[in-house]
């Protein structure tokens, strides 16, 4: 299925192109949050978007202004507005789906000033919020919610697949949002997975993750539908396709992975299935910076055959964004591919000496026209997507 727009809203950017552009500088968008933001008690650092900046884009938007929307409904919809410049679909067609991927949606206005009651048309439900977002343009379809954990993301793109290969819909507007609370970061604190400093994927010193805020937007159209009706131009197109995608529950633990990557592993083999590897330009992990999470990656990576092609963590710059992730690091990941550019993961600088993979140390030049992306989440859950670079015609 071809990409034929794109949009990142967080803390580095408000376009894919701004927090493209922050990234191929190392930029990072994480930062120290005293306590008593958020009513915690404890310190925390953290990728957030800028609520003013969101709120002035969000009232220059031609869609419905209505003052009862939430911040992620809000971020949700600048997002989709943007991605829809560059994709240029109706987006009130019913030939168009709507899906979102979050892991929290508003479940952040419990117990706050907001004071929604827990009714049916509650935005607390999912279903409700997607409704808001997808109703903003009109669009008469119901939309799909996709929530399940980390991998919420990537279970997006790979429905949005499956609706556009039924020949149901000609295009999948794909949004990942998810905003922070007292009730996620101190979830987070509860289990003693957060780092009080700047993540450190696949370092041998990495001790936690930082959590993030970011709402992307990732359009798809049927391939077919689109090779026949127009050629692939650089102009206004990232020219990916995604090729194929792969869900594995190994059901491991409520919250822990397996140790041998045992999901991961076989979500891996199955989109390797076609492709030679010597063709992949770059695998962008999970990486979450948990010693428990990075140290399965590398047991799947490994049992892959894939311990010689680059690896990336985008985590040390957005932070953990959760629903959005999987959207997120896709399209960044796409971008880099289309200026042949491998991306460093950002604040690495040595790993343990078992099972060693190869991370990126700098941003490096590539000829190759695959990557892959990879997640994992809570319950045992993990997802894996392969995305080609197309030959632009000319």
């Amino acid at each position: 299925m071809n990409i034929i727009g794109t949009n990142i809203i967080s803390s580095l950017g408000f376009t894919t192109e701004e927090n493209f552009a922050n990234v191929k500088r190392g930029i990072s968008g994480i930062r120290h949050y005293n306590a008593g933001v958020f009513d915690l008690q404890e310190a925390f650092m953290a990728s957030l978007i800028d609520k003013e900046r969101l709120n002035d884009c969000f009232s220059d938007i031609p869609y419905f202004k209505n003052e009862h929307l939430t911040e992620l409904e809000k971020a949700a919809i600048l997002s989709v507005y943007e991605a829809n410049k560059q994709a240029n679909i109706d987006l009130s067609s019913e030939k168009t789906v709507f899906i979102l991927s979050t892991t929290k949606g508003n479940v952040h206005l419990l117990g706050s000033s907001c004071n929604y009651e827990f009714d049916p048309q509650s935005p607390l439900f999912l279903w409700k919020t997607a409704k808001l977002i997808a109703g903003a343009f009109k669009n008469p379809n119901m939309p799909i919610v996709v929530s399940n954990a980390c991998i919420s993301g990537a279970c997006a793109q790979i429905a949005a697949m499956r609706e556009l290969e039924s020949g149901k819909y000609d295009n999948a507007v794909v949004i990942g949002a998810d905003f922070l609370s007292k009730f996620i970061i101190s979830g987070f604190q509860s289990f003693k997975a957060l780092s009080p400093e700047l993540c450190k994927p696949f370092d041998k010193d990495c001790c936690g993750l930082n959590l993030g805020e970011a709402a992307a937007t990732l359009i798809m159209k049927n391939e077919e539908l689109r090779m026949k009706n127009e050629k692939l131009s650089m102009k206004n197109e990232l020219n990916f396709s995604l090729k194929s995608g792969c869900i594995r529950n190994d059901a491991n633990h409520i919250s822990a992975p397996s140790r041998v990557g045992e999901g991961s592993y076989r979500a891996l083999k199955n989109i390797l299935q076609d492709i030679d590897k010597e063709d992949i330009a770059f695998i962008n992990a999970h990486g979450t910076a948990t010693p428990y999470n990075d140290a399965m990656e590398k047991q799947a990576i490994t049992r892959a055959g894939l311990q010689e092609v680059p690896v990336n963590s985008l985590k040390a710059f957005f932070g953990h964004t959760l629903g959005a992730a999987g959207v997120l690091e896709s399209i960044i990941s796409m971008r880099a591919l289309s200026e042949n550019l491998v991306l460093k993961s950002l604040n690495f600088s040595e790993q343990n000496t078992d099972n060693q993979i190869n991370i990126s140390t700098k941003n490096q030049p590539t000829g190759k026209k695959y990557f892959i992306k990879m997640l994992s989440g809570f319950g045992g859950c993990n997802a894996a997507l392969l995305f080609e670079k197309l030959e632009i015609e000319s």
